[in-house]
């Protein structure tokens, strides 16, 4: 999408979408592509809110000059967020417009030294601090850790847009529509819970406090730097963010299992039943070799019941299974009810490891915790029933 759209009065996206990059970050898959949000805001004084990743640079320029005024150019240009995605133009820019002035936090100008050498023509803001563009008034909040310590939000006191970088965004190219309203909701939001579980879950706490500064602001727009504009709902994206970051969850059980020879999979198919035996219907299931983690992590921060169960591999945790492990242990997800299960041939080691990360975790472990050397017995069969059983009842009276 070429297009330049309004967004407010005098106030217009000149992102850029990317469907060529496979993997955001180098890791987390984008088979929808992914925009790149930045926006201008035309009054006495020109502002470009954000910049867009390197290679879409000429397309930006292009939105940028179809917008400007005659004889206009850029006054100033505010980083809300300094990872190359969104700072990645600021020298091209500055090329094209050597006298304007880069608007940023402490930290963000010390960035701008390490990254890019740029030391000159740069105006520090603090919290709370205001910058006139005419009839527009910026003003700007410190939000850090959402996800980087120089992160801030940019808030148009005419318009009420509040430009947020990072936060409140999501995976996946803008197609047709840059609105919420205009797309399909259910995916969307599926994206957004998929970028926040792998880029900002880990910052909960911070998140959390970032709404509460965020609360006095009489937001008309949500504008963020991947993924839709919020313009009709805002506070429909600000509850999803509240609600994932205090780690609610809604009723369900994913299911995560590795096996090599089939043995653990005899396992898993009796923790079926047992869930099913309940009258739940609400599972997720992920073969850990099979699935991407970014997508068994948004599960796992969607639903309370998480049930893990691999085999050991060279006396430790089957490889992919614990590469999972240590990202939840990273990200610190809280109020969850796990199931574990496990199998071996010749020593043990995959549910000890198991039984480490629930004690990491400090989530509530349902047993009995099952573990079977070789083909398992119907008796340990019907434990791993009892198994699925258990976790839907613990789920179903949390």
């Amino acid at each position: 999408m070429d297009t330049v759209i309004q967004i407010a009065k005098d106030s217009f996206w000149v992102g850029a979408n990317d469907r060529e990059t496979d993997l955001f970050e180098a890791v987390w898959p984008l088979p929808q592509g992914v925009s790149y949000n930045a926006y201008l805001i035309a009054d006495k004084k020109t502002a470009l809110i954000d910049t867009v990743k390197n290679c879409y640079f000429e397309r930006y320029l292009e939105k940028i000059h179809d917008r400007l005024p005659q004889g206009k150019g850029i006054d100033y240009l505010v980083i809300n967020h300094m990872e190359p995605d969104h700072s990645g133009s600021i020298n091209l820019l500055r090329q094209v417009y050597p006298e304007m002035t880069v608007v940023g936090n402490k930290k963000t100008i010390h960035f701008l030294e390490k990254f890019y050498g740029i030391t000159e023509n740069t105006l520090i803001k603090d919290e709370g601090d205001e910058l006139s563009l005419g009839s527009h008034t910026l003003s700007f909040s410190l939000i850090p850790m959402v996800h980087w310590p120089e992160t801030m939000v940019t808030y148009d006191k005419s318009s009420g847009v509040l430009y947020t970088g990072d936060a409140f965004g999501g995976f996946g190219a803008l197609e047709g529509s840059i609105f919420a309203e205009e797309l399909d909701i259910p995916y969307i939001q599926t994206e957004i819970l998929r970028y926040f579980s792998n880029i900002v879950g880990k910052y909960s706490p911070m998140v959390q406090r970032a709404l509460k500064k965020l609360q006095g602001l009489n937001i008309a727009t949500i504008a963020p730097s991947h993924g839709p504009v919020w313009r009709k709902n805002p506070t429909q994206i600000i509850d999803l963010y509240d609600r994932w970051s205090r780690y609610e969850a809604e009723e369900g059980i994913v299911l995560i299992y590795g096996s090599m020879y089939g043995n653990t999979l005899k396992l898993k198919e009796e923790i079926d039943r047992g869930i099913v035996a309940r009258k739940f219907s609400t599972i997720r299931t992920h073969d850990i070799s099979r699935s991407h983690p970014s997508y068994i992590l948004t599960d796992v921060w969607r639903y309370k019941g998480i049930i893990i169960g691999a085999p050991t591999y060279n006396t430790g945790l089957f490889p992919p299974m614990d590469y999972l492990l240590r990202l939840l242990e990273n990200k610190k997800l809280k109020n969850r009810v796990l199931g574990i299960f496990g199998s071996y041939a010749w020593s043990g080691g995959a549910v000890k490891r198991l039984r480490g990360f629930a004690d990491n975790m400090s989530w509530h472990t349902v047993e009995p915790v099952v573990e079977v050397q070789g083909n398992p017995s119907p008796d340990e069969l019907h434990k791993g029933y009892k198994l699925g059983r258990n976790v839907t009842d613990a789920i179903k009276n949390a």
